[in-house]
């Protein structure tokens, strides 16, 4: 759908599963996002973002992010929309691929997508308390913290708060994508 200038990102297929599994097996990954989940959640969740995307869709866009030479997967970024002109925002990135930009360079081309081609005027993400590499990488994306909601989410046998973010249509500046 997009290219930055080191990767590229396009809608997932059904022969990237071996990599989305491996990502909803990590605990790494996972740690501030979900408890483990079944083989069968994991397969059910992967195929509801395998139908061909558009604006109009109700299931996630969910991209593959790939070095753009090699092309070899570094993580999945995307979003949903929540009403007309609304949508969240989510990423997922493998560990050997973080810390080195590549989420930030892709949510910064999804952001610039959603807000020039797919017509949208807010968007919005959620964390958990306590994940502060999404919310640095949200920030220097141009998200605002808006609210912390104490114990909204189950996860690691307790209840931790959710960090919300948002971020409006930039229409007086420009977005421009890290190198």
């Amino acid at each position: 759908m997009f290219t930055t200038p080191r990767l590229t990102c396009a809608q997932i297929t059904a022969a990237d599963w071996d990599f989305y599994h491996r990502l909803l097996t990590s605990p790494h990954v996972l740690y501030y996002v979900s408890d483990a989940k079944t083989e069968e959640e994991i397969r059910a969740s992967f195929e509801t973002r395998l139908p061909l995307w558009s604006p109009q869709s109700q299931h996630w866009l969910c991209l593959m992010v790939r070095d753009r030479l090699s092309g070899e997967p570094f993580g999945v970024t995307g979003y949903i929309h929540h009403d007309h002109h609304c949508a969240e925002v989510g990423f997922l990135f493998a560990p050997e691929a973080q810390g080195k930009g590549y989420a930030a360079e892709s949510l910064l081309a999804l952001c610039d997508y959603a807000f020039t081609t797919g017509g949208i005027n807010r968007l919005i993400a959620t964390v958990t308390a306590g994940n502060l590499p999404s919310r640095r990488l949200l920030e220097k994306a141009g998200f605002i913290l808006e609210a912390e909601i104490p114990q909204s989410y189950w996860l690691r046998n307790r209840w931790h708060s959710d960090w919300q973010f948002s971020m409006s249509h930039p229409h007086d500046r420009i977005i421009t994508h890290a190198d």
